[in-house]
């Protein structure tokens, strides 16, 4: 049960909200047509419908006094004029066998004619109020002949019957139109406050942000505001100390580079070449690492200017890396013909990111190919090799910082277990992520994944 309640209850907050204001309206109009229509119109047609029955015993009860058919003409007349009836007397007929059909929407005034009739006069009687419109017939069964009865509908009805639907009707639908701008003014700054997060989760600016609507939401937008002022502090900050890390750590290496250059050739001297290298790179590294992309503006982007100049900077390495065509977007899937391939992000970052990639297929297989398709609302970049890929339960694992599948320390083999980590801290500062899969090629198939 909760399950299909949550299924058929509405997902966005306007609308749970509205159903809250609208559902207790309706219930409470309900309730009120209930009891108007058994109590109030059931006791107001009763005493219509018996004031019509008395009037038509009394006209009876006056022909049977007179002294014959002629002297009906002056009753039909008063009756008429005081009573609003329009009487007929037909002579030597009878009542058809078969009653009148009976509508559903006059049930309430059929049963309460036909009770009142019932109580008034002691003679068969037909009552018909679907055949003459706006009339009612009522045909009584006397000793020679029938007496046939016209009245209006107004005679057996109240007007307040339609002043109160259309009172109801009325006043729920200002309470709806007032409820829906109401709502739309309260939801408009959440919605604000969820849009800036999402900016602030892909690394875009939302300088633009000001608190508004209900005291609540104003307390939430605060506090994020002041969320985004401590993770620029602490951005700024962090590459503050990266640049005196950076110098700090550069100057006694390129000292030590300076005095090993003076000293004379010797395979002593070459091993502590090759260590201070080894050390520059992996000072390189972590600070790469550790700077990730903070410092940089986003920017929009030409996709495929970007992965052309990747695979020309691989290129220049020595590794061959082919460019798939670009898959074709359907009807309502954003794609090239939309915007031609440009998004907003950070390039230098996902340049970074990639070519990481397009090293580490081309460190473990011989084929390297990059494609790009968008998938819903999302771009999708795919990096494919025909290595011998990584097995699905150590895909997850690859992206910790400092692991390798290969436990060499050596950087031209195993490398320091940082490419992959950088590219997902990229991924995810741009609010998307990277997903390892099984290639076509045979190899692994690294996929990013950023949200448009």
């Amino acid at each position: 049960m909760t399950k299909i309640l949550k299924q058929v209850l509405p997902r966005a907050l306007f609308g749970r909200a509205l159903l809250i204001i609208v559902t207790p309206v309706v219930a409470l109009q309900l309730v009120a047509t209930f009891v108007f229509y058994e109590r109030h119109w059931d006791t107001v047609t009763r005493r219509l419908a018996l004031s019509l029955a008395g009037d038509t015993a009394l006209i009876i009860e006056m022909m049977r006094e007179t002294k014959g058919v002629d002297d009906y003409a002056a009753i039909f007349d008063s009756a008429e004029r005081f009573m609003s009836l329009r009487l007929t007397y037909l002579r030597n007929e009878i009542l058809p066998n078969q009653p009148p059909e009976i509508s559903f929407a006059n049930r309430i005034v059929d049963r309460m004619l036909n009770k009142a009739f019932d109580a008034h006069l002691y003679r068969p009687f037909r009552i018909d109020t679907t055949s003459f419109g706006d009339d009612i017939e009522i045909r009584i069964q006397l000793t020679d002949g029938v007496l046939r009865v016209l009245t209006t509908r107004k005679r057996v009805t109240s007007s307040t019957t339609y002043i109160f639907i259309m009172w109801m009707v009325g006043t729920s639908l200002i309470l709806l139109t007032v409820a829906i701008l109401f709502l739309r003014n309260q939801i408009r700054p959440i919605r604000r406050l969820a849009e800036a997060a999402e900016e602030l989760g892909k690394g875009r600016d939302v300088g633009h942000f000001h608190p508004s609507g209900a005291t609540e939401v104003r307390q939430a937008a605060s506090a994020f505001i002041s969320m985004r002022d401590r993770i620029r502090r602490q951005i700024a900050q962090r590459t503050e100390m990266l640049a005196g890390v950076s110098h700090d750590l550069r100057t006694p290496l390129t000292r030590m580079k300076l005095q090993l250059a003076m000293l004379s050739e010797s395979d002593d001297v070459q091993h502590l070449k090759a260590d201070v290298s080894e050390m520059e790179r992996m000072v390189e590294g972590y600070l790469s690492f550790m700077r990730g992309q903070d410092a940089e503006a986003v920017v929009d982007t030409d996709i495929g200017d970007l992965i052309n100049g990747v695979a020309v900077d691989a290129g220049r390495k020595g590794v061959s890396v082919t460019i798939a065509p670009e898959e074709e977007s359907s009807a309502d899937k954003p794609g090239p013909a939309e915007n031609s391939g440009v998004i907003p992000l950070r390039p230098n970052a996902i340049r970074r990111c990639m070519t990481n990639l397009v090293d580490n297929a081309a460190r473990h297989g011989e084929r390297v190919e990059i494609s790009v398709s968008w998938i819903d609302d999302q771009l999708e970049i795919s990096v494919d090799d025909d290595g011998p890929g990584i097995p699905e339960e150590q895909r997850e694992e690859v992206f910790r910082p400092f692991h390798r599948l290969d436990e060499s320390r050596n950087a031209e083999t195993g490398g320091m277990g940082l490419g992959l980590a950088i590219a997902r801290d990229v991924a995810h500062n741009h609010g998307g992520d990277i997903l390892l899969s099984d290639s076509p090629l045979g190899g692994l198939r690294a996929s990013v994944r950023l949200p448009l």
